[in-house]
């Protein structure tokens, strides 16, 4: 089955099938600030089980989960936490929540006044190898990102 990928990272859009994980772990969690919490802590247990060091990974889990509770959330849904180690060594990070409505948003206005928050997708933009958006199925999207692994955490 293909998927629809939008890399809002980069220009391209097209069609592409998801990657086969090598490892995977995914749970779902409440779509409140406790989950967001819950979901970074539990990606850095994660992480440490398979080796794998937790940094940049946890503050890209950090922030796509505060953003599925602040911008994604429906009353009675969760939002979804998943981890893949794919080959060749590639850590990819999804967060799947209900508001396949509200895509997020590329960038910032650059004239615009910055404000207190907003912030958070330019992290990933800067931390992440590659990040972008899934829409579907209806009513969901996902928010992924992915980190290039060194060639010692390969598996």
């Amino acid at each position: 089955m293909n998927q629809r990928i939008t890399r809002i990272s980069s220009s391209v859009t097209g069609l592409a099938a998801a990657p086969v994980a090598a490892l995977r772990f995914s749970v779902p969690l409440s779509a409140t600030r406790r989950g967001a919490r819950l979901a970074r802590l539990l990606a850095t247990e994660q992480l440490r089980s398979w080796g794998l060091p937790f940094d940049p990974a946890r503050l890209i889990v950090a922030e796509l989960a505060a953003n599925a509770v602040l911008h994604g959330r429906v009353p009675g849904r969760s939002f979804r936490l998943v981890l893949a180690v794919t080959r060749p060594g590639t850590l990819r990070i999804e967060v799947t929540d209900t508001r396949g409505d509200r895509l997020p948003v590329r960038m910032p206005d650059p004239g615009g006044a910055l404000s207190e928050s907003g912030h958070g997708l330019l992290l990933v933009a800067e931390t992440a190898d590659r990040w972008g958006v899934e829409e579907g199925p209806v009513p969901c999207k996902t928010v992924w990102a992915e980190l290039d692994l060194g060639p010692d955490a390969e598996r």
